[in-house]
């Protein structure tokens, strides 16, 4: 499950503005493959390293194998890296745990290293092309190393082969511890492994590429055999996962047999520096010979080459974080006190109202030392059913507050929404009032200049268009009005007497009456032929 916090803002970038209480959106990884294998766990999770793709997160569980996934398909997995044969997987005890996983050659972490271009024999390729991959340290139970190369970017299939176990110097007979739990790459140059044990056993390795030996040189013959690089384990730190038993009589206390699973987690303030967490606490362990070890690489001088080598590197001793100025103090074995340069571990603030430590809070406060550790030890309910109705009780409630919330800010906003338009509404009188007595001044302005103005001009030229257009006009009217008055004289003159009209005789009336009668005959028969011609043609 991938937690996704909320967005910070306002003055001290507190989420959400420093709201008490935030909801927070979760996305299920894998979901329907761990319900359906209800026998694989989660051995350990990882983000992938790249910054420039989208987020991945990568998986280790119990039968050996690596998934890649990613936050926008969370139920498939885009790469898969076996880290044993199947054939070995198969064969279970009556427990259900493999034989593999009873002698400890189970991957139980990993992590990876800066990113580095890719050695030409993995890639099994003799271009000349650079690829860059991010190495992949994987810890087994029984201690030992793998190492494989990963990108995303890349789709070659010699990446993600497995190439180990990486040897480590100086041999030990228990390959330094049978119950490895943790590892942790330092972002550095070489790169710097810290393996974990739960014994509470910290080895720092140093990675370097390993020196062919006659084992090697004899196989050098197979092109199957590759190079690998060697840890060379630097120093061993012992971390006290437990408080002393004192036994009354005897001075020397009994120590407890406690072993639990540690955790690393490296500083992104400080790049030689990782926290340990565990079920008895946390430790922050430094390792001050980083810098010594960078600049023996890079002198070049033999005077600062012999100073390096002749110094005997002081072991760390003990390890206090004092509460009052929130410093960490290293106390090594030569009685030296190192104050490491990163900014402090637990507190940032220097406001001595915070500065105060929680026990004397307990020991000025009314109750007494046992009653606060009575409260603490106080029996409460672990059964599932009510632990969920105590979540879904606690839901609701943020629910509820949301909701009063969010009714309160629409509220808000439209008593806001109705401020802002009544002001829009003053704002744009007040603007068309300004508008207006502009304009005014702008008129008078112009009119007071001594020079016409384009438009002006242009007005001036409409104005004679119109007047010339005027006379033009009244000069047809003049004229109409003569031809009324001519009209009228003659109108006059036609209401005066009419002269006789024309008489014809008898002889001339049947002629004229005879002609008309041939010619409407010859007209009907013209109609007739063109009428047949008409149907003649529409046929």
């Amino acid at each position: 499950m991938v937690l996704e916090l909320p967005k910070r803002w306002g003055k001290n970038s507190e989420f959400e503005g420093g709201k008490s209480t935030v909801n927070c959106s979760t996305i299920p990884i894998a979901e329907r493959f761990f319900t359906s294998s209800t026998s694989l766990t989660l051995k350990h999770a990882a983000w992938y390293p790249c910054d420039t793709m989208e987020p991945h997160i990568v998986l280790l569980t119990s039968d050996n194998t690596i998934r890649f996934y990613s936050l926008k398909v969370p139920h498939t997995p885009i790469k898969v890296i076996v880290l044993s044969d199947t054939e070995e997987e198969t064969l279970t005890i009556k427990t259900g745990r493999a034989y593999t996983a009873s002698l400890g050659e189970t991957a139980v972490a990993f992590d990876f290293g800066p990113q580095v271009p890719v050695p030409k024999h993995v890639l099994g390729q003799r271009g000349s092309e650079e690829v860059l991959g991010y190495p992949l340290y994987i810890l087994y139970e029984n201690g030992e190393t793998f190492l494989t190369y990963i990108s995303l970017l890349q789709s070659s299939g010699s990446l993600g082969k497995l190439l180990g176990p990486l040897p480590m110097h100086p041999p030990a007979e228990d390959n330094y511890g049978y119950d490895a739990c943790a590892v942790l790459c330092l972002p550095c140059v070489p790169n710097m492994l810290v393996i974990a044990t739960e014994s509470g056993m910290l080895y720092h390795c140093v990675v370097l590429d390993g020196e062919e030996d006659d084992e090697q040189s004899e196989k050098s013959w197979d092109p199957r055999s590759d190079l690998i690089p060697s840890l060379y384990v630097f120093e061993c730190v012992e971390l006290e996962l437990a408080l002393k038993l004192a036994t009354g009589d005897e001075e020397d206390p009994l120590e407890s047999d406690f072993s639990c699973p540690i955790k690393l987690h490296r500083d992104p303030k400080c790049p030689s520096r990782y926290h340990c967490t565990h079920e008895a606490g946390v430790h922050s362990v430094g390792l001050t010979w980083i810098n010594k070890l960078h600049k023996f690489l890079g002198s070049v001088t033999q005077e600062l080459r012999r100073g390096v080598l002749t110094s005997s590197e002081e072991a760390v001793a003990g390890f206090q974080c004092q509460w009052c100025d929130c410093a960490l103090l290293v106390l090594l074995c030569g009685r030296s006190t190192v104050h490491p340069a990163s900014p402090p571990l637990l507190c940032s603030r220097e406001d001595k109202d915070l500065a105060v430590s929680p026990l004397r809070i307990v020991a000025e406060s009314e109750h007494s030392f046992e009653k606060h550790i009575q409260g603490i030890l106080q029996r409460s309910s672990a059964n599932p059913l009510h632990l969920k109705v105590k979540l879904l009780w606690g839901q609701k409630k943020k629910q509820l507050e949301d909701l009063n919330y969010c009714r309160e800010e629409r509220k808000s906003l439209r008593e806001m929404a109705e401020r802002l338009a009544d002001k829009y509404e003053e704002a744009k009188e007040k603007q068309e009032d300004i508008m207006n007595r502009m304009k005014k001044v702008l008129r008078s302005f112009h009119s007071q200049l001594p020079v016409l103005s384009d438009t002006e001009k242009d007005m001036k030229k409409e104005l004679q268009t119109i007047h010339d257009q005027l006379q033009h006009l009244s000069n047809a009217i003049r004229q109409v009005k003569m031809k009324k008055e001519y009209q009228q004289k003659q109108m006059e003159k036609g209401r005066s007497p009419r002269k006789p009209s024309i008489s014809l005789s008898a002889y001339q009336s049947k002629c004229i009456q005879a002609v008309l009668r041939e010619e409407g005959e010859h007209i009907r028969e013209m109609v007739k032929q063109i009428n047949d011609i008409r149907s003649h043609v529409n046929f």
